[in-house]
C-alpha cells in the first residue's frame, strides 16, 4: 500500500477524488433551498427568479420562499415541491417545465419546429432555383444580329 502511493501525482489525484466525492454526498439544506429557490419563478407578475425578486413591497416572495422552507423541511423530494407549487401557483411558477409527461413537449415541440421550418427552407429555395430559367447569354461583336438589335434599341431609347 506504501509503494502504491510514492507517487505524488497519484496522491493528488486520489486526495481530488475524495474532496469531489464527499463534496458531492453531502447534502447542505442551503444549497438544496438555493437551488430549488432559483428553478422557480416569483408569481406577482415581476418575471424574476423567486430568490432574486427584489422590487420593493412583493406580495409574494416572502410567502413563497416560506412555504419552499416549509416543503423542505418536511423531507419532500424535489420533484414533489415542483408539484406542490406548480399545482397551487400553476405551471409558470417553474422557471423550466419539468421533464417528463406532457412538459416534455415543452422541450421538444420548438427544436422540432426550427428544424422543421430549416429544412422547409431548404427545400423552397431548391425549388425556385430550379424554377428560375437562366437569361439567354448575349456574345458581343459585330457578327451578333441579337446583341446588335439590343444594341441598337438601348442607344435610341437613350438618346435625348
Amino acid at each position: 500500500m506504501r509503494k502504491l502511493f510514492a507517487n505524488p501525482w497519484l496522491r493528488a489525484a486520489t486526495l481530488c477524488l475524495v474532496v469531489v466525492l464527499v463534496m458531492g454526498a453531502s447534502s447542505d439544506p442551503t444549497a438544496r433551498f438555493n437551488n430549488i429557490g432559483h428553478k422557480m419563478m416569483c408569481v406577482c407578475s415581476c418575471g424574476q427568479i423567486l430568490l432574486e425578486c427584489n422590487h420593493v413591497g412583493c406580495p409574494d416572495s416572502a410567502r413563497m420562499i416560506n412555504e419552499l422552507r416549509d416543503q423542505l423541511t418536511s423531507g419532500g423530494t424535489d420533484t414533489s415541491i415542483f408539484n406542490w407549487f406548480a399545482a397551487k401557483y400553476g405551471p409558470t411558477v417553474l422557471a423550466a417545465p419539468i421533464r417528463g409527461g406532457f412538459d416534455t413537449v415543452a422541450w421538444v415541440v420548438p427544436i422540432a419546429l426550427f428544424l422543421l421550418a430549416t429544412i422547409g427552407t431548404a427545400f423552397v429555395v431548391r425549388a425556385w432555383r430550379q424554377r428560375s430559367t437562366p437569361a439567354p447569354a448575349l456574345v458581343a461583336g459585330p457578327g451578333n444580329p441579337a446583341a446588335d438589335a439590343l444594341r441598337e434599341r438601348i442607344r435610341r431609347e437613350t438618346e435625348y
